[in-house]
């Protein structure tokens, strides 16, 4: 596989390394960042970084040294998005996603075959590689639990802040219901730990037996 990273890397003109958009939250929209990947230690990292016009190859334009996030590329996703031709997104074996976009069609698809070859190569290695069916399949169900999760989370909330503002001939140091609230408090932060322990072993330690299961 080595050499179907050499080949993808000597064939792309960015060298795996430029400016692209990412997206970062809803009032932030997106944000102009420096990446760059670690094609040996299978790492992409980004850079805070200045808009550098059509000098878009130039890394003069980074903010500083360190970087701003770093993801492992093992066991790693890379799916062209639906949305338009330039959007992109790299699902990690850890859970974590990055949406990006680079400046055209072009552009994405070096940065997607570059991207995949990085992937292929080290997860290959470490023995971490499930078919591509399977690893969109995980990422979608651990995408799944965190949404409910985080409705858990709000509810939880809620409870909490229910049972606060009571009024009326129930009190809030009602012994009944401080154990209701921290018997809900407790199994959220129990299922927020069980999915963290979750993913960390479907990047560490993958287990074909659990795999099948699913």
């Amino acid at each position: 596989m080595e050499s179907n990273l050499n080949k993808v890397l000597s064939m792309n003109r960015q060298q795996l390394s430029g400016q692209l958009y990412k997206y970062t939250n809803v009032m932030k929209g997106w944000q102009y960042r420096w990446f760059s990947v670690d094609a040996q230690g299978g790492l992409l990292s980004y850079y805070l970084c200045e808009p550098a016009g059509e000098d878009s190859s130039s890394s003069s334009h980074i903010v500083g040294s360190t970087p701003r996030g770093q993801v492992h590329l093992a066991g790693a996703v890379i799916c062209p998005s639906d949305e338009d031709s330039k959007t992109f997104t790299v699902n990690c074996a850890s859970g974590d996603m990055l949406k990006l976009r680079a400046v055209d069609a072009r552009a994405r698809q070096e940065w997607v075959d570059g991207l995949r070859a990085v992937v292929e190569s080290h997860s290959n290695s470490t023995g971490t590689a499930l078919p591509p069916r399977d690893q969109l399949a995980a990422h979608d169900a651990f995408g799944a639990a965190r949404q409910q999760l985080q409705q858990t989370e709000l509810s939880n909330a809620a409870l909490a802040r229910a049972i606060e503002n009571l009024a009326g001939p129930l009190s809030n140091t009602d012994p009944d219901l401080l154990m209701v609230k921290a018997l809900s408090a407790a199994s959220t932060h129990c299922l927020l730990q069980c999915l963290g322990l979750l993913q960390r072993h479907q990047e560490l330690v993958p287990d074909p037996r659990l795999e099948q299961s699913f």
